[in-house]
């Protein structure tokens, strides 16, 4: 086994214990590892480093990675105190509760920008890459598992690598990866990703095998997400969006098998696209940051030709499926780097339809995805910034309410904005689709009121919207100041946005 797993000779002797390596982190240090929404993130070293503080060694950390990661890493260390500041996405809750605590420092940042911003030096040196692989190649480098994230740019920029080769992830995933990096400005080349199926890259991450400190075996499987099953708003919600695509289809804007699909994470971004199983569509390309369940059902069932993505984000039950038949999901499916997968050029180029959920939406089409009432953490503004202000079709997705109707998700104002107007074309609800494309303001508040919006909620944003209309000094995005912010504030205070609950 360790000879398939560890092909390069001379780095067989460092082998380590996972709390051998935790010894090497110290206070300070700034690590970045692999791992993209709770796939192929380290697991053994992480834990170690977490049992380590709680035994009384103090050792605080910068922890960098693509995404989200699972719980033996954002989750023990943050319930260990290790965790002092974190980049640049996380769902984590015991993360979360300890940003909105105060206890960690978080810099929400575009997940295409983060990769940039590490190789331009804007943010700290990389002391220590920590990256779950599944082999290591006779020249040293890297073949990553279930997600590529930041590895390849974390591996190239620090001082020492760690490397977990983890044998639960099949030898069959080699083969699957394409890494390719881009150089700095001025000397940043094209991208030569003219179709979703091109490889431009290697299948490894490269690595000077002398930054190798030490290797981890563990076995330690994903922490992976159960997927919450299609309810009926989310079948509503594919619906008019087919029915939307249907439309642009017809007046020649988009070709019969549509252009590369993009689907945000969570499990109302898979239901929506799990709703085209069931179209007339075939031929589909997938250019995403992520693959979910609702991708290999598309691919399974023959409707897509090639799906790209960095992360293989999948449930228990879809991912031992996807091991039983790896080599025909191989054909299919290609991992790259976010700075790659999430590139502003490449999405441009092919022309993504791109599909996000927001929290909330205002009456002029301003789009919150990260924050709860304006100042608590969801999770970050991950990569739908990425694809939506470059996309040839920018769409968001939400259900009207939440919490039992007790909160619209259509508001005057939102209470933190990710994604302003100039962003978002298309608003999709279980109602029916806004589509903002060209509208002014007012255009768009009345579009959106009358397309997305249903019951108290929509009578309660017209009557705000006529009265700002009245009152405002200026006409062009009229809002009533001193109230717009009121719904929340009324639910901060009652439990609900209703006026007469």
């Amino acid at each position: 086994m360790t000879k398939e797993r560890i092909r390069c000779e001379k780095l067989r002797d460092r082998i380590i214990s996972a709390e051998e390596a935790a010894n090497i982190f110290k206070t300070g240090m700034v690590v970045g590892t692999s791992g993209f929404t709770p796939a192929g993130y380290p697991k053994a070293v992480p834990l170690a480093l977490a049992k380590r503080a709680d035994k009384g060694d103090k050792v605080e950390i910068t922890l960098m990675t693509g995404a989200s990661v699972g719980d033996e890493l954002d989750g023990a260390l943050s319930r260990a105190g290790v965790i002092k500041k974190r980049f640049p996405y996380q769902t984590n809750t015991s993360c979360r509760n300890s940003i909105n605590n105060e206890e960690i420092e978080f810099s929400d940042i575009h997940l295409s920008h983060l990769p940039q911003w590490v190789k331009y030096g804007f943010i700290e040196k990389i002391d220590i890459a920590l990256v779950e692989a599944i082999a290591i190649t006779e020249e040293g480098g890297i073949i990553p598992s279930t997600s590529i994230g930041n590895a390849n740019v974390y591996v190239q920029k620090a001082d020492k690598v760690i490397v977990e080769i983890n044998t639960s992830q099949p030898l069959g995933l080699e083969g699957i990866h394409d890494i390719y990096s881009p150089e700095n400005p001025p000397n940043r080349k094209p991208i030569p990703i003219l179709k979703t199926g091109d490889r431009v890259g290697t299948s490894y991450i490269p690595c000077d095998p002398e930054k190798i400190v030490g290797i981890v075996i563990t076995d330690i499987k994903d922490a992976n997400k159960k997927l919450a099953a299609i309810d009926e708003d989310s079948r509503k919600m594919a619906n008019n969006l087919i029915d939307f695509l249907e439309g642009e289809i017809r007046f020649g804007r988009l070709p019969e098998n549509l252009l590369p699909l993009q689907s945000g994470v969570g499990s109302v971004a898979n239901a929506v696209l799990g709703g085209l199983v069931d179209s007339n569509y075939e031929n589909l390309t997938v250019y995403s940051e992520v693959l979910q369940d609702s991708v290999l059902d598309l691919i399974d069932c023959g409707k897509v030709n090639t799906a790209s993505s960095t992360s293989l984000t999948l449930s228990e039950e879809r991912l031992e499926n996807f091991y039983n038949n790896i080599d025909q999901y191989k054909e299919k499916i290609i991992l790259r780097p976010q700075e790659i997968s999430n590139n502003p050029e490449v999405i441009r180029r092919l022309g993504i339809i791109a599909i996000n959920t927001a929290i909330e939406v205002d009456l002029y089409g301003n789009v919150n995805s990260s924050n709860i009432m304006g100042s608590r953490l969801m999770n970050g503004i991950g990569g739908s910034g990425d694809f939506a202000r470059n996309a040839y079709l920018s769409i968001f997705v939400t259900q009207t309410t939440a919490k039992n109707g007790n909160i619209s998700c259509i508001v005057p104002m939102v209470s933190h904005c990710d994604h302003t107007e100039h962003d978002v074309q298309i608003i999709v609800t279980e109602q029916g689709v806004a589509d903002l494309r060209g509208l002014s303001p007012k255009g768009r508040a009345k579009t959106i009121i009358e397309n997305c919006a249903t019951g108290e909620y929509k009578e309660m944003l017209k009557d705000y919207y006529n009265r700002a209309l009245k009152c405002s000094k200026y006409k062009h995005t009229p809002h009533i100041i001193g109230e717009a912010l009121s719904w929340h504030n009324r639910f901060l205070e009652t439990g609900t946005m209703r006026i007469n609950p």
